[in-house]
């Protein structure tokens, strides 16, 4: 057998080209790119398939050291978009939208955590194939992987990249039909609007959300400065965190320090902040840290596994397309906007907010535009819930450990 160990330099050094093949790959198969697949995640997990495939042959060790700094600053990245202010002035349907989306978090870790158990699995198995992976992604699932190992669940990584992975299939093949049938159900139609008007709000994303970066190279070495800064404070805060005797992950500390910046900033115009430039850091992290760790997945650790996931994440689909029809539809207006945040809110409950998008955009395609959803969605899709979820999360481990 041949044995390659690779050390931090050359882990990341192989995972440009594993990154470029997934962006690559999404670019040639129209169905993955029509499903918001992440090109980080099609990369990793081409890669981490090639690695199942040759087990026998070749035996490959990565360095994966550099996550825990990828995966903390693109978290802090996050935080640095809590922004208060955006969230008044999306009014009261986002703080609704907000709430009721936080509560199903509640439901689908309830719902995973049942089955679980059912099929003799720990809870942990199913708060994985939960909110940790669902409405939080692929990134969350694997930020909380080493909190689940240590708290007694093995090859929490590899199970969390499935569950969401399937989450976000799901999610794109869902979304749409479940707002077709409430729009043609109801009768619903879109508030007149001009042909302009009509284009505007296609443009993705809505104008509360799109921040000018400023040409000068100091904000962008500003705004590093602020998310370094945050790192730091946050790591400090964390470790209070812990001493306190609460299993956080490493970025919570951070997030939560981020948020005070950026609202301070929207209250004094002092630090700067580049919702642009953050952005920019934030994704730039994120891929790095998703492929290195789907890189070094151990996808055979699954065998024993795929019924009970299966089972949880069919359930999962279905809660998310009831709770869409119903309660998000009701809570939303029961009109035309509120059925296209249905299917906004399938996007995102079950994969990512690219999902949520890209069913509205779909929608209003078809039937006409919906300011009022691609106002509240975004905002709650991007910027709140992985807040709200992070602690919820983190609720349940410290409980179940």
């Amino acid at each position: 057998m041949i044995r390659l160990e690779l050390d931090l330099i050359q882990t990341l050094a192989l995972a440009a080209p594993v990154y470029y093949a997934g962006l690559v790959l999404r670019r040639r198969v129209r169905f993955l790119d029509r499903l918001n697949v992440p090109s980080a995640v099609l990369g990793g997990l081409v890669f981490a398939l090639l690695a199942t495939l040759l087990r026998g042959v070749v035996s490959l060790e990565l360095d994966t050291g550099a996550q825990p700094l990828f995966m903390v600053a693109f978290f802090t990245s996050l935080g640095m978009e809590a922004s208060l202010a955006l969230l008044r002035a999306g009014g009261v349907q986002v703080v609704l939208f907000l709430a009721f989306a936080t509560v199903f978090c509640f439901v689908q870790n309830g719902a995973g955590m049942a089955i679980a158990g059912a099929f003799g699995e720990s809870p942990l198995f199913g708060l994985m194939a939960g909110s940790a992976t669902l409405v939080g992604g692929p990134a969350t699932g694997l930020a909380f992987a080493p909190l689940f190992e240590e708290a007694g669940l093995p090859d929490a990584a590899t199970l969390a990249v499935a569950s969401a992975t399937i989450g976000i299939v799901a999610g794109g093949i869902v979304g749409g039909p479940v707002a077709t049938r409430l729009v043609h159900r109801h009768r619903l139609e879109p508030a007149t609007r001009s042909a302009e008007e009509r284009a505007r709000e296609l443009e993705d994303p809505p104008a509360i959300l799109r921040v000018e970066l400023d040409r000068e190279d100091t904000a962008l070495v500003r705004n590093m400065v602020l998310l370094a800064a945050a790192m730091g404070l946050g790591s400090l805060l964390g470790a209070r965190f812990q001493a306190a005797g609460l299993t956080l992950p490493a970025y919570v500390g951070a997030m939560v320090v981020a948020s005070v910046f950026r609202n301070l900033d929207d209250a004094t115009g002092r630090l700067g902040v580049d919702q642009r430039a953050m952005e920019f850091m934030g994704g730039v992290a994120l891929n790095i840290f998703l492929v290195v760790a789907l890189m070094d997945l151990k996808l055979w650790a699954l065998a024993g596994q795929a019924l009970p996931l299966f089972a949880i994440l069919a359930a999962q689909v279905g809660l998310v397309v009831l709770a869409a029809s119903t309660v998000s539809f009701r809570l939303m207006g029961r009109d035309y906007d509120s059925g296209v945040m249905a299917g906004g809110f399938v996007g995102f409950a079950l994969g990512t907010t690219a999902n949520a998008l890209a069913n509205m955009r779909t929608l209003v395609e078809r039937f006409g535009p919906a300011p009022r959803a691609f106002l509240v969605v975004p905002l709650v899709g991007a910027f709140f819930i992985d807040f709200t979820n992070a602690l919820i999360i983190t609720l349940f481990v410290n409980w179940l450990h």
